[in-house]
């Protein structure tokens, strides 16, 4: 996200692009492998669609409110911005539940 901040032409625009698309193309998949890894194999037929239904309704409003902001600013960093503060957010959120895991162990 901070790479769209820091491009000022269409070229830096669609390599930042390509290599956020590059790496966001594996972490659908890696909610499936997290819920496999995470939960019993009896718990995987409600617990799937649900992360991913959350997870793909989280990045659609996340694509909607990038919109709202740029109609609101009139340009696109204020947008990246929040995107990143989001995604510290989100780093913060994981590692405390990581650092959780470690401490208590894993549910099983």
């Amino acid at each position: 996200m901070t790479g769209f901040l820091l491009t000022q032409d269409e070229a830096g625009l669609f390599a930042v692009a390509a290599a956020f698309g590059l790496g966001f193309a594996g972490i659908v998949p890696a909610y499936v492998v997290a819920v496999r890894e995470l939960f019993p194999a009896a718990e995987a037929s409600w617990r799937v669609p649900t992360v991913l239904l959350f997870s793909g309704s989280g990045m659609a409003a996340g694509g909607w409110l990038a919109g709202a902001v740029y109609d609101y600013a009139g340009f696109y960093a204020a947008a990246f911005a929040i995107g990143t503060l989001a995604n510290l957010g989100n780093a913060v959120l994981i590692s405390a539940l990581v650092l959780r895991q470690r401490r208590f162990g894993p549910r099983r």
